[in-house]
């Protein structure tokens, strides 16, 4: 991949999206800053990130919620849990809704390094999937 990964954060502790951008960053990341879910899916759709990193527990609309309406919009989006309020039911609600991956906080560097090669693979995948699609749309039209 020969660009930025753009990640959307959701979260409402301005603490922890200020040290998670600091952290995305520094990983050759373009981040998307969003205080809640009902923000979150607002700049997903104006934004169209690579991937998103959403907490659980926010005010107006909550992270599974984001996820459902997130993956509705774009199914092939990555989207990584993020929460202290981690319980085996919310785990596999939210994977079996399709995140990709959950994290309990407080989080390592090394989870979020190994999320975004997870993220970027995901997205590398993808890319391959469209470009390959048109190009037997081209070969099916020649």
């Amino acid at each position: 991949m020969d660009r930025k990964l753009k990640l959307l954060i959701s979260d409402d502790s301005k603490l922890l999206r200020k040290k998670l951008r600091a952290e995305l960053e520094s990983l050759d990341c373009e981040v998307i800053e969003a205080e809640n879910g009902k923000e979150a899916i607002m700049k997903d759709l104006k934004e169209h990130p690579d991937g998103v990193i959403l907490d659980i527990v926010m005010p107006e609309v909550g992270g599974i919620e984001a996820l459902q309406v997130i993956k509705e919009v774009s199914p092939d989006i990555p989207v990584v849990m993020l929460s202290s309020a981690g319980t085996p039911q919310k785990l596999m609600q939210t994977l079996k809704m399709g995140a990709m991956d959950f994290i309990q906080k407080p989080y390592t560097s090394e989870q979020i390094r190994k999320a975004v090669d997870a993220i970027r693979k995901r997205v590398e995948q993808n890319e391959q999937k469209s470009s390959g699609q048109s190009n037997d749309q081209t070969d099916a039209e020649k």
